[in-house]
């Protein structure tokens, strides 16, 4: 879920992603890609997609289906929050490491990590793959995470 109500913005949205994934790994992030809607696609696939933007403190922009539920929020809600937020204070400092490090390479395809649900609900993700979003023109658009497994604590 995007904060616009757009469709062409959600669209967009996806398509970075989509597109920023395939260029910095080499491979598509969804078995189903190009397959009609990019950003259907991608809020419907059953791994957890987010991302956020380009702020000093960046704030989640988007979050599909499974992350949404994972973080126990609806839409509004998490796309209002600063991504540092996702992860519990004593590990927040851990995390800004890591996301500089992602910022470096461009991805890192095997992030494991416990992240606080908007409810306090802690989860473990596990081998997550975090990249870089790179708008059409190639600018820097923010970052953006995957995962399928994941582990209630």
């Amino acid at each position: 879920m995007m904060r616009s109500t757009d469709i062409g913005a959600n669209e967009r949205h996806a398509r970075i992603v989509l597109d920023s994934y395939r260029r910095l790994l080499g491979k598509p992030l969804l078995e189903t890609e190009g397959r009609g809607s990019a950003a259907e696609q991608l809020f419907e696939a059953p791994i957890a997609v987010l991302s956020h933007g380009t702020e000093a403190d960046p704030v989640l922009n988007y979050g599909k289906r499974t992350a949404l539920g994972l973080w126990e929020m609806d839409g509004a809600s998490f796309t209002s929050m600063p991504s540092r937020l996702t992860a519990e204070p004593l590990v927040r400092e851990e995390r800004q490491r890591f996301m500089e490090a992602v910022a470096a390479k461009g991805y890192i395809d095997d992030y494991s990590g416990v992240r606080i649900s908007g409810t306090g609900r802690r989860f473990r993700i596990e081998q997550a793959v975090v990249w870089n979003l790179y708008d059409e023109s190639g600018a820097y658009y923010g970052q953006a995470a995957a995962f399928a497994g994941y582990t209630r604590l």
